[in-house]
């Protein structure tokens, strides 16, 4: 096999943390041109997002505060998956939850990794249409600070390339979105 194609040998795997929604673990490698070092990774077992559409064609996001970021970050309404559930369950719950909208009409759009510079997280991305406004907000997770704001394609656009706080999930999934999005 070419130098470049041959998979790096695990040699030793540490747990350092062991989280609700994800873990944090170290490794030591030995690569193909034998050299060795540590990588570390966040091991997480995915998310599922929606890109929501209204009939009038706008986009229903959600303003959230995220600690990391020491701010609100306008984003799609997503989720984690639990264990062994499937990424449209996943998504259907969370719409529901955090927007207070039932979509109707799915489709998957793709899915890809979030940052696999260091973390193995897969996000599963769906458009969602024939939206029904719930008579009942569901309740939102204890931790969850979160604002419904509508938007045109165009507004959402325009936001991302003037550097609104916008996650890259988010801007990602608006991508693979947007040739629906007449």
């Amino acid at each position: 096999m070419p130098l470049g194609r041959e998979l790096p040998q695990l040699l030793r795997q540490r747990l350092f943390y062991k989280g609700r929604k994800f873990n944090f673990e170290v490794n030591r490698l030995r690569l193909p041109n034998k050299a060795e070092g540590e990588w570390e990774c966040i091991r997480h077992p995915g998310g599922s997002l929606a890109v929501p559409v209204t009939a009038d064609n706008q986009l229903v996001l959600i303003r959230q505060y995220r600690f990391a970021a020491q701010g609100r970050v306008l984003e799609f309404p997503a989720g984690t998956l639990e264990p062994n559930e499937d990424a449209l369950l996943t998504i259907q719950r969370e719409i529901q939850e955090e927007t207070g909208y039932r979509a109707h009409s799915w489709q998957r759009l793709g899915e890809f990794f979030l940052a696999p510079g260091y973390s193995d997280e897969i996000i599963y991305a769906y458009l969602a249409r024939d939206l029904e406004k719930l008579e009942t907000q569901l309740p939102r997770d204890e931790d969850e600070d979160i604002e419904i704001v509508f938007m045109t394609p165009e507004q959402l656009e325009k936001a991302i390339f003037e550097g609104d706080p916008v996650d890259a999930k988010s801007i990602s999934s608006f991508f693979l979105a947007r040739r629906f999005l007449i």
